[in-house]
Protein backbone atom coordinates (compact mmCIF):
# COMPACT_ATOMS: atom_id res chain seq x y z
CA UNK A 1 0.00 0.00 0.00
CA UNK A 2 2.74 2.18 0.84
CA UNK A 3 4.59 1.75 -2.41
CA UNK A 4 1.52 2.47 -4.38
CA UNK A 5 0.75 5.97 -2.59
CA UNK A 6 3.98 6.76 -3.22
CA UNK A 7 4.20 6.09 -6.65
CA UNK A 8 0.72 7.82 -7.32
CA UNK A 9 2.74 10.68 -5.39
CA UNK A 10 5.66 10.78 -7.40
CA UNK A 11 3.34 10.30 -10.67
CA UNK A 12 1.00 13.69 -9.46
CA UNK A 13 4.66 15.34 -9.25
CA UNK A 14 5.68 14.28 -12.73
CA UNK A 15 2.41 15.75 -14.15
CA UNK A 16 2.45 18.79 -12.49
CA UNK A 17 6.18 19.51 -13.49
CA UNK A 18 4.88 18.26 -17.21
CA UNK A 19 2.34 21.09 -16.77
CA UNK A 20 4.96 23.53 -16.09
CA UNK A 21 6.94 22.69 -19.25
CA UNK A 22 4.13 22.52 -21.48
CA UNK A 23 3.10 26.01 -20.18
CA UNK A 24 6.64 27.12 -20.81
CA UNK A 25 6.69 25.58 -24.09
CA UNK A 26 3.75 27.82 -25.18
CA UNK A 27 5.55 30.87 -24.13
CA UNK A 28 8.61 29.92 -26.06
CA UNK A 29 6.47 29.63 -29.07
CA UNK A 30 4.83 33.45 -28.44
CA UNK A 31 8.13 34.08 -27.83
CA UNK A 32 9.63 33.61 -31.02
CA UNK A 33 6.63 34.63 -32.92
CA UNK A 34 7.17 37.79 -31.45
CA UNK A 35 10.82 38.02 -32.58
CA UNK A 36 10.30 36.63 -36.55
CA UNK A 37 7.11 39.32 -36.67
CA UNK A 38 9.70 42.03 -35.80
CA UNK A 39 12.37 40.65 -37.97
CA UNK A 40 10.17 40.43 -40.74
CA UNK A 41 8.45 44.05 -40.68
CA UNK A 42 12.07 45.78 -40.22
CA UNK A 43 13.56 43.25 -42.84
CA UNK A 44 10.34 44.06 -45.31
CA UNK A 45 9.93 40.06 -45.22
CA UNK A 46 6.82 39.20 -46.33
CA UNK A 47 7.33 35.88 -46.01
CA UNK A 48 8.34 35.36 -42.65
CA UNK A 49 5.80 37.20 -42.08
CA UNK A 50 3.39 34.92 -43.46
CA UNK A 51 5.14 32.20 -41.60
CA UNK A 52 4.85 33.62 -38.68
CA UNK A 53 1.03 34.36 -39.28
CA UNK A 54 0.49 30.57 -40.20
CA UNK A 55 2.48 29.55 -36.92
CA UNK A 56 -0.30 30.52 -34.85
CA UNK A 57 -2.17 27.45 -35.29
CA UNK A 58 0.80 25.97 -33.26
CA UNK A 59 0.00 28.05 -30.31
CA UNK A 60 -3.79 27.45 -30.62
CA UNK A 61 -3.48 23.91 -30.34
CA UNK A 62 -1.41 23.81 -27.11
CA UNK A 63 -3.76 25.75 -25.27
CA UNK A 64 -5.98 23.15 -26.33
CA UNK A 65 -4.03 20.66 -25.32
CA UNK A 66 -2.95 22.12 -21.90
CA UNK A 67 -6.51 23.28 -21.08
CA UNK A 68 -7.64 19.18 -21.80
CA UNK A 69 -4.28 18.38 -19.63
CA UNK A 70 -5.39 20.44 -16.45
CA UNK A 71 -9.03 19.48 -16.77
CA UNK A 72 -8.06 16.15 -16.01
CA UNK A 73 -5.96 16.89 -13.75
CA UNK A 74 -8.68 18.90 -11.81
CA UNK A 75 -10.65 15.74 -12.31
CA UNK A 76 -8.58 12.94 -11.20
CA UNK A 77 -6.65 14.49 -8.51
CA UNK A 78 -8.69 17.12 -7.06
CA UNK A 79 -5.57 19.49 -6.05
CA UNK A 80 -5.61 21.58 -3.45
CA UNK A 81 -4.19 24.79 -2.00
CA UNK A 82 -0.39 25.27 -3.77
CA UNK A 83 -1.09 22.61 -6.50
CA UNK A 84 -4.54 23.76 -7.01
CA UNK A 85 -3.06 27.88 -7.14
CA UNK A 86 -0.76 25.93 -9.83
CA UNK A 87 -3.44 24.99 -12.00
CA UNK A 88 -5.75 27.09 -11.82
CA UNK A 89 -3.03 30.25 -12.70
CA UNK A 90 -2.13 27.74 -16.15
CA UNK A 91 -5.22 28.48 -17.39
CA UNK A 92 -5.04 31.79 -17.13
CA UNK A 93 -1.46 31.82 -18.27
CA UNK A 94 -2.17 29.91 -21.71
CA UNK A 95 -5.19 32.05 -22.59
CA UNK A 96 -2.78 35.22 -21.83
CA UNK A 97 -0.49 33.70 -23.96
CA UNK A 98 -3.08 32.43 -26.75
CA UNK A 99 -3.56 36.31 -27.23
CA UNK A 100 0.31 37.54 -27.52
CA UNK A 101 0.02 35.06 -30.20
CA UNK A 102 -2.67 36.69 -31.88
CA UNK A 103 -1.26 40.10 -31.57
CA UNK A 104 2.50 38.77 -32.83
CA UNK A 105 0.20 37.12 -35.88
CA UNK A 106 -1.64 40.42 -36.14
CA UNK A 107 2.00 42.64 -36.00
CA UNK A 108 3.25 39.94 -38.75
CA UNK A 109 0.02 40.76 -40.85
CA UNK A 110 0.89 44.79 -40.91
CA UNK A 111 4.14 43.64 -41.86
CA UNK A 112 3.00 42.18 -45.22
CA UNK A 113 1.48 44.75 -46.13
CA UNK A 114 4.47 47.37 -44.90
CA UNK A 115 6.54 45.59 -46.98
CA UNK A 116 4.72 46.98 -50.09
CA UNK A 117 4.68 50.57 -48.92
CA UNK A 118 7.87 52.99 -48.96
CA UNK A 119 9.79 52.52 -46.09
CA UNK A 120 9.19 55.09 -43.28
CA UNK A 121 11.85 56.78 -40.48
CA UNK A 122 13.95 53.92 -38.16
CA UNK A 123 12.52 50.85 -37.03
CA UNK A 124 14.93 51.00 -33.83
CA UNK A 125 11.79 51.54 -31.50
CA UNK A 126 9.88 48.48 -32.52
CA UNK A 127 13.10 45.96 -32.44
CA UNK A 128 14.00 47.97 -29.04
CA UNK A 129 10.01 47.32 -27.75
CA UNK A 130 10.47 43.70 -29.15
CA UNK A 131 13.47 43.20 -27.14
CA UNK A 132 11.82 44.27 -23.86
CA UNK A 133 8.31 42.55 -24.05
CA UNK A 134 10.35 39.05 -24.99
CA UNK A 135 12.55 39.72 -21.83
CA UNK A 136 9.50 40.23 -19.76
CA UNK A 137 7.63 37.11 -21.23
CA UNK A 138 10.61 35.07 -21.08
CA UNK A 139 10.90 36.23 -17.40
CA UNK A 140 7.41 35.43 -16.22
CA UNK A 141 7.85 31.79 -17.65
CA UNK A 142 10.80 31.36 -15.71
CA UNK A 143 9.27 32.45 -13.15
CA UNK A 144 6.69 30.03 -13.25
CA UNK A 145 9.19 26.97 -14.00
CA UNK A 146 11.24 27.41 -10.69
CA UNK A 147 8.17 28.78 -8.67
CA UNK A 148 10.31 32.20 -8.19
CA UNK A 149 8.05 34.79 -6.71
CA UNK A 150 10.66 36.96 -6.47
CA UNK A 151 11.22 37.01 -10.89
CA UNK A 152 8.25 37.58 -11.18
CA UNK A 153 7.45 40.91 -9.18
CA UNK A 154 10.63 41.82 -11.05
CA UNK A 155 8.43 41.56 -14.33
CA UNK A 156 5.72 42.73 -13.27
CA UNK A 157 7.26 45.91 -12.44
CA UNK A 158 9.32 46.56 -15.71
CA UNK A 159 6.00 47.34 -17.91
CA UNK A 160 6.37 51.22 -17.83
CA UNK A 161 9.94 51.14 -19.73
CA UNK A 162 7.55 49.79 -22.89
CA UNK A 163 5.19 51.95 -22.42
CA UNK A 164 7.88 54.97 -22.75
CA UNK A 165 9.05 53.83 -25.86
CA UNK A 166 5.48 53.16 -27.34
CA UNK A 167 4.69 56.33 -26.54
CA UNK A 168 7.73 57.81 -28.07
CA UNK A 169 6.92 55.37 -31.21
CA UNK A 170 3.16 57.13 -31.31
CA UNK A 171 4.27 60.55 -31.33
CA UNK A 172 6.85 60.13 -34.03
CA UNK A 173 4.15 58.58 -36.21
CA UNK A 174 1.99 61.17 -35.64
CA UNK A 175 4.54 63.35 -36.58
CA UNK A 176 5.06 61.63 -39.84
CA UNK A 177 1.34 61.91 -41.36
CA UNK A 178 0.72 65.30 -40.23
CA UNK A 179 4.14 66.24 -42.37
CA UNK A 180 2.93 64.16 -45.21
CA UNK A 181 -0.09 62.77 -45.98
CA UNK A 182 1.23 59.97 -48.30
CA UNK A 183 2.77 58.68 -45.29
CA UNK A 184 -0.56 58.01 -43.67
CA UNK A 185 -1.30 54.02 -44.75
CA UNK A 186 2.78 53.52 -43.77
CA UNK A 187 2.69 55.03 -40.30
CA UNK A 188 -1.24 53.77 -39.31
CA UNK A 189 0.11 50.44 -40.05
CA UNK A 190 3.04 50.95 -37.94
CA UNK A 191 0.74 52.43 -35.26
CA UNK A 192 -0.91 49.32 -35.21
CA UNK A 193 2.25 47.28 -34.92
CA UNK A 194 3.66 49.49 -31.78
CA UNK A 195 0.08 48.71 -30.07
CA UNK A 196 0.33 44.86 -30.38
CA UNK A 197 3.57 45.31 -29.02
CA UNK A 198 2.79 47.23 -25.80
CA UNK A 199 -0.45 44.99 -25.86
CA UNK A 200 2.06 41.78 -25.52
CA UNK A 201 3.80 43.41 -23.13
CA UNK A 202 0.79 44.09 -20.78
CA UNK A 203 -0.11 40.20 -20.83
CA UNK A 204 3.65 39.22 -19.93
CA UNK A 205 3.36 41.57 -16.71
CA UNK A 206 -0.43 39.55 -16.19
CA UNK A 207 1.16 36.62 -16.37
CA UNK A 208 4.19 37.66 -13.87
CA UNK A 209 1.29 38.61 -11.89
CA UNK A 210 -0.82 34.83 -11.88
CA UNK A 211 2.54 33.51 -10.83
CA UNK A 212 3.51 35.93 -7.96
CA UNK A 213 -0.56 34.28 -7.02
CA UNK A 214 0.18 30.67 -7.98
CA UNK A 215 3.47 30.74 -5.46
CA UNK A 216 2.51 33.09 -2.91
CA UNK A 217 -1.51 32.33 -2.54
CA UNK A 218 -1.67 36.41 -2.37
CA UNK A 219 -2.29 38.41 -4.92
CA UNK A 220 -0.37 41.33 -5.40
CA UNK A 221 -2.88 44.50 -4.96
CA UNK A 222 -0.33 47.54 -5.64
CA UNK A 223 -1.26 49.38 -8.48
CA UNK A 224 0.77 48.22 -12.01
CA UNK A 225 3.41 51.22 -12.89
CA UNK A 226 2.38 52.00 -16.12
CA UNK A 227 3.36 55.10 -18.51
CA UNK A 228 1.52 54.75 -21.32
CA UNK A 229 0.80 58.51 -22.16
CA UNK A 230 -0.54 58.00 -25.75
CA UNK A 231 -4.26 59.18 -25.00
CA UNK A 232 -3.08 62.26 -24.15
CA UNK A 233 -0.72 62.91 -26.64
CA UNK A 234 -0.36 66.70 -28.57
CA UNK A 235 1.11 66.55 -31.90
CA UNK A 236 1.80 70.06 -33.15
CA UNK A 237 1.12 70.71 -37.10
CA UNK A 238 4.66 71.74 -38.66
CA UNK A 239 5.07 75.89 -38.94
Amino acid sequence: MEKMQEHTVRSYGEELRRLRELVARMGGLAERQVADAVTALVRRDAELASEVIGRDSEIDALEREIEEFCIRLLALRQPVGQDLRLIIASLKIIHAIERIGDYARNAAKRSVVLAQQPALGSLNGFQRMARMVQENLKGAMDALVNEDAARADEVWANDQPVDEVYNGIFREMLTFMMEDPRNITAATHLLFVAKNLERIGDHATNIAETVHYAVRGQPLTEERPKGDSSPFAVVRPPA
